[in-house]
C-alpha cells in the first residue's frame, strides 16, 4: 500500500497491511532529520523515513494594511507581527526551540457585543491565498493523505481575549462570548467553504484544534461546553462531511469526559491521545470509543521520546500498537504532539521502525 492508501483505509475502518506511522515535529527537528537523511524537501524526508505522513495544507493570509502577503499561515503556524486575528506575536526561545508566542490580547478592552464592530482586525476570508494551498494539496496528495485547513473556536478566542478572561466571559458575559464566537465561526465557515469548493478532491481531513483538556481534567465544565460549543462543532462537522472530508479533532490533556459529545457532533479522528493524563488510558479509550473513532498519536512526548532510552521508546510504541491498534484498525501511530528539539534522533527512528515492523 502507498502511504495515502494506508491512511485512507484506516479512516474507512478497513484492513491495512500494517499500522501507519505519522510524525509531528518542530522545525528544528525537521532540519535535523533532513540533515541526517541528506535531503532538502519535506516530501523527500517523509519518503526517506518511510512515513505515512499526513501532510498539512494550511493556506496563508495575504490581506495586510500594505497589501503585501503576510506569510502567516491560517491558524496552524503563526508568523510575522500579528496573526490573521490581529493577535501580536513575539519570538520566544526555549532551549534550542524558537516559538512565536501570543502578546497582548487585542480584544482585551472590547467588553460589549456592540464594541466589536470597531475592532479593526476581523479577517476577510477573501484575503486568504487559496491558490497556493490548492497546488500544495495537489502535489502532496499524489502519495500522501492531506489535512487542512486549521480551524478553531476557543483557542482563537483565548488568543484574542486572554485565557483567564476568556474563561470568565463564559460564566459572566455570555452575550459577549456568543458575539465573539459568532465572528470566529462565521469567518472560518466561509473560509472552509471557499477552500473545499476547490480543494476537497485533494483533502482527506480538516483540522479542528480546540484544546479542552488540562493535565488532570477538563478546562471547563461540560455544561459550558454544551452551551457555547456543541452546536457550533456540529455545524462544522456537518459542513466538512458535506465535502466528503473527515473531521480531525485535536485536544491535549484529559478530555475523556468530552469524547461522547465529540462523537455525537461528528468527529472522526481524535488526537493526540495524551495517555499519561487521567481518563486517557489507551485500553479504556479503545474499549469505549474504538468503534466510533480513529485514534491518532499516542507515543508519549513528555518522557519516553525526549528522555527515554531506545528500549523505552520501543516499549512505549509497542504499547500503543497493542492497545490503540490492537485489532489492526482505527489507529495512526504518531508522536503525542510535536517532537521537541533535543530529542535524540535515534529515539525518533526507533518509534518509526517499531511501527513499520509491527505485524497485525
Amino acid at each position: 500500500m502507498t502511504p495515502k492508501e494506508r491512511i485512507q483505509k484506516i479512516l474507512a475502518k478497513e484492513p491495512v497491511d500494517r499500522i501507519p506511522i505519522d510524525l509531528w515535529h518542530t522545525p528544528e527537528i525537521g532540519d535535523a532529520l533532513k540533515q541526517y537523511y541528506n535531503v532538502d524537501g519535506d516530501l523527500e524526508l517523509y519518503d526517506a523515513m518511510g512515513l505515512d505522513k499526513i501532510v498539512g495544507v494550511f493556506p496563508e493570509y495575504c490581506k495586510t494594511e500594505d497589501g503585501k502577503k503576510s506569510g502567516s499561515q491560517v491558524g496552524a503556524s503563526a508568523a510575522g507581527e500579528r496573526t490573521m486575528w490581529g493577535v501580536p506575536l513575539k519570538e520566544v526561545k526555549a532551549g534550542k526551540a524558537v516559538y512565536h508566542e501570543f502578546g497582548e490580547p487585542p480584544l482585551k478592552n472590547y467588553n460589549t457585543p456592540e464594541s466589536l464592530k470597531d475592532f479593526p482586525y476581523w479577517p476577510d476570508p477573501a484575503g486568504i491565498d487559496y491558490e497556493s494551498a490548492i497546488e500544495n494539496a495537489k502535489t502532496a496528495s499524489q502519495k500522501y493523505a492531506t489535512i487542512g485547513p486549521w480551524v478553531s473556536f476557543f483557542e482563537i478566542y483565548c488568543q484574542m481575549r486572554g485565557m483567564e478572561q476568556s474563561l470568565m466571559d463564559l460564566a459572566l458575559y455570555p452575550e459577549l462570548a456568543d458575539a465573539i464566537l459568532e465572528k470566529i465561526e462565521s469567518c472560518q465557515t466561509e473560509m472552509m467553504k471557499m477552500f473545499f469548493e476547490r480543494a476537497s478532491d485533494n483533502i482527506d481531513m480538516c483540522f479542528i484544534s480546540d484544546d479542552m483538556g488540562c493535565q488532570e481534567n477538563l478546562l471547563m465544565s461540560l455544561d459550558f461546553w454544551d452551551r457555547f460549543f456543541k452546536d457550533r462543532m456540529t455545524r462544522w462537522c456537518n459542513l466538512i462531511h458535506s465535502y466528503g472530508v473527515k473531521v480531525f479533532f485535536h485536544s491535549d490533556g484529559s478530555c475523556e469526559q468530552l469524547i461522547p459529545r465529540l462523537i455525537e457532533c461528528g468527529v472522526d479522528i481524535l488526537n493526540p491521545i495524551q495517555h499519561v493524563c487521567p481518563g486517557m488510558e489507551m485500553a479504556g479509550l479503545k474499549d469505549k470509543y474504538g468503534k466510533d473513532l480513529v485514534f491518532h498519536g499516542g507515543v508519549d512526548n513528555q518522557k519516553a521520546l525526549p528522555f527515554g532510552t531506545v528500549e523505552d521508546v520501543k516499549k512505549e510504541t509497542q504499547d500503543c500498537l497493542n492497545t490503540l491498534g490492537r485489532d489492526g484498525r482505527g489507529f495512526i501511530a504518531c508522536s503525542c504532539h510535536n517532537v521537541q528539539p533535543g530529542t535524540p534522533i535515534e529515539n525518533i527512528l526507533t518509534m518509526v521502525e517499531t511501527v513499520r515492523k509491527h505485524t497485525i
